[in-house]
């Protein structure tokens, strides 16, 4: 019994230092937004890997979440008897608010925020980054920050792609496949669209961008145990940041979209 709250001691003392390290990456990261212009170089290179390299894969998802999307909703209004003139509205609203922001963060997190805490993670357990502190480059600014401030710009533009791209594949199936009018559909669409509905999405992505850069850089820059230590950040980073991004998805949902 006294092992156990003993070891019930030790995770939460460990889950509050983490947090805390969290908290003080993120700190240390906003104080060198300052040499922004000092680091566009890094920041552009980052905004590159991080947004155009995932591109084609957001491309792929988008559509067949926009196709799954208009026709398990066509299926459900069959079944309740509702008016298929309204699933342009349905399907247009739940891609903006929810669909395109959410999926988007999930597949970049798999691919972006492990990639970051390979990288980084590599250069802490082969001392790259000890040897930018002997040389007086901060890490944080060389390495974190850029990461920071291009998952967090990246993200949003990537999950405006997805909107588009979602939209259309379910304009397709809903012309090919459930027989409505491409007029009929985009007219839905139009109807039920809100510029706060955008706003709210784009913010999501905004949060959910900071969340993978910030998470994939600490757990490699706190990496340690050599090769399976930056296989245990990495898996970590992916794991963590897709957690975080459904339960800041949730916490944002009752904030902007109120009933």
């Amino acid at each position: 019994m006294g092992n156990g709250f003993l070891l019930i001691g030790r995770r939460t003392i460990n889950f509050i230092r983490r947090v805390g390290s969290v908290f003080m990456l993120l700190g240390k990261s906003l104080y060198y937004f300052k040499d922004i212009p000092r680091s566009g170089k890094l920041i552009v290179d980052q905004c590159f890997v991080i947004g155009n390299k995932s591109l084609p894969l957001i491309v792929i998802i988008s559509i067949f979440v926009g196709a799954v999307s208009a026709w398990q909703a066509a299926y459900q209004f069959t079944y309740i008897g509702a008016p298929l003139r309204y699933l342009g509205a349905a399907v247009g609203k739940a891609v903006v608010i929810e669909l395109a922001p959410v999926l988007s963060a999930l597949v970049v997190a798999g691919r972006v925020g492990a990639g970051i805490a390979a990288e980084v993670g590599t250069m802490r357990v082969t001392e790259q980054i000890d040897a930018l502190d002997t040389m007086g480059i901060s890490p944080v600014r060389y390495l974190v920050m850029p990461r920071l401030l291009a998952s967090s710009v990246m993200i949003p533009i990537l999950t405006v792609f997805s909107n588009f791209v979602a939209i259309t594949g379910a304009l397709l199936v809903s012309v090919i496949f459930v027989d409505l009018s491409s007029e009929t559909f985009i007219l839905g669409v139009k109807n039920s669209f809100k510029l706060f509905d955008i706003f709210g999405g784009l913010m999501k992505s905004f949060v959910f961008g900071a969340t993978i850069g910030l998470i994939g850089s600490h757990e490699g820059f706190y990496a340690s145990g050599g090769a399976r230590g930056v296989g245990r950040a990495t898996t970590e980073a992916v794991v963590i940041a897709s957690v975080l991004i459904l339960i800041s998805d949730y916490i944002m949902a009752i904030l902007l979209f109120r009933l």
